[in-house]
């Protein structure tokens, strides 16, 4: 006789502390589509049939906000004292969404509690102070994850199959365009945080989208070995939240050239001063000598070496061809869940298994390398190199 019901499955609850949820992306994006996601799935099945689900606890400064989002969620914990949340050891893991400038801090406190931290990017304002981090971490020996959210969109996941399966041959080039139009605030209301134009606060679109374009461009075709940038200040007249004026200090868009290991040449516009004339806010065009390929957040397109056309420079006749004809989308063969819960499922299994997580505390320096290095090169206006970064030194860079 079986005395052991199937339905009878062993289950882990790990506690999250949540600081930050009530703020655009950590509400968002951490929060409902992935940790609540999460919990209301019954949790993440393991190999061995066991169950891992997750229970968060809302860090924040007004009670009032967090006990209304609580109560909204069906969420029985929250708290305003970070510090008793990090004490207490039913929280295994701290997840941090807070702004920059208030994330080291926190970041500390978490490393020196025993914490396990999983955090958004940058994780610090200098490079130095990043790598610091990821040595007390190291040296404390607690486990890390940094977001690395856009290896997870499905159209990068298309990219990531057709380069593993040869299809470019060998990859000669990489350009990207990001961005749209942020209001100014004036006459409509911004789309953006006012803090996102005030150098003095953290803001800038090199801290902010460098980081990303670093561990992009890393795990898809090689580690950056050299930056050239120019930043812009394009819009200098803004309005914040309340309606008044300020004057812009952080750029507001950035062009960058990103020499790859390999060869491989990446030019990428970062802006929140453009109009979108493409079919998704971010593009990527893969140049190679046996094909080419376009996506973009969920699109993907190709065109094999065998099936490109032969365009001829003629600027005095009209061109009638359709080029975009001569694309063949990639077909979506399998059902993509949102990037954030992905990347977080992914960490927790990692967290409850053991196993190593590429995505840590120096992978995050890496992105602050690249976005310190962007902004020093359109100061001096050359060149940067990057040099290979450890836990325990750094090199200076050329």
């Amino acid at each position: 006789m079986n005395l052991h019901s199937p339905a009878e499955t062993r289950t882990r609850e790990i506690g999250i502390i949540m600081n930050g949820a009530t703020g655009r992306m950590g509400y968002r994006q951490h929060l409902v589509r992935s940790i609540l996601a999460i919990r209301d799935a019954g949790g993440i099945e393991l190999a061995d049939g066991s169950r891992v689900t997750v229970k968060p606890l809302l860090v924040g400064r007004s009670i009032s906000t967090l006990a209304e989002l609580a109560a909204q969620h069906d969420i029985e914990d929250y708290t305003t004292d970070l510090d008793a949340a990090l004490a207490d050891p039913r929280w295994e893991i701290y997840a941090d969404f807070l702004v920059t400038k208030a994330r080291s801090t926190a970041l500390r406190k978490a490393i020196a509690a025993g914490k396990t931290i999983y955090t958004e990017k940058p994780t610090a304002e200098s490079l130095e102070e990043a790598l610091e981090l990821a040595r007390l971490a190291d040296e404390a020996g607690v486990k890390t994850g940094v977001v690395h959210d856009k290896l997870y969109l499905p159209g990068l996941q298309k990219l990531k199959r057709l380069i593993d399966s040869g299809f470019f041959g060998r990859i000669l080039s990489v350009r990207g365009e990001f961005g749209y139009w942020v209001f100014e605030g004036d006459w409509q209301p911004a789309q953006r945080p006012s803090w996102n134009y005030r150098a003095e606060d953290g803001g800038g679109i090199i801290v902010d989208m460098f980081p990303h374009w670093n561990y992009v461009l890393e795990n898809l075709f090689g580690e950056v070995q050299s930056v050239y940038a120019e930043a812009a200040v394009h819009v200098k007249d803004r309005w914040d939240e309340a309606g008044e004026h300020y004057d812009a200090t952080a750029e507001d868009a950035a062009y960058g050239i990103f020499e790859l290991e390999g060869g491989v040449v990446a030019q990428i516009n970062s802006s929140w001063t453009v109009r979108v004339n493409r079919d998704e806010l971010v593009e990527f065009q893969v140049d190679g000598t046996h094909g080419s390929a376009v996506v973009g957040l969920f699109g993907a397109k190709i065109q094999p070496r065998n099936a490109t056309p032969k365009p001829v420079w003629n600027p005095d006749l009209e061109d009638a061809h359709d080029y975009d004809g001569d694309w063949q989308r990639v077909p979506t063969n399998e059902v993509f869940i949102n990037g954030f819960r992905q990347q977080w499922e992914d960490f927790l299994v990692s967290y409850v298994v053991g196993t190593p997580y590429p995505f840590d505390l120096l992978a995050g320096a890496r992105g602050v390398q690249l976005a310190e290095a962007g902004l020093r090169s359109s100061r001096e206006g050359r060149k940067v190199a990057l040099q290979p970064l450890t836990v325990h030194a750094q090199e200076s860079d050329a």
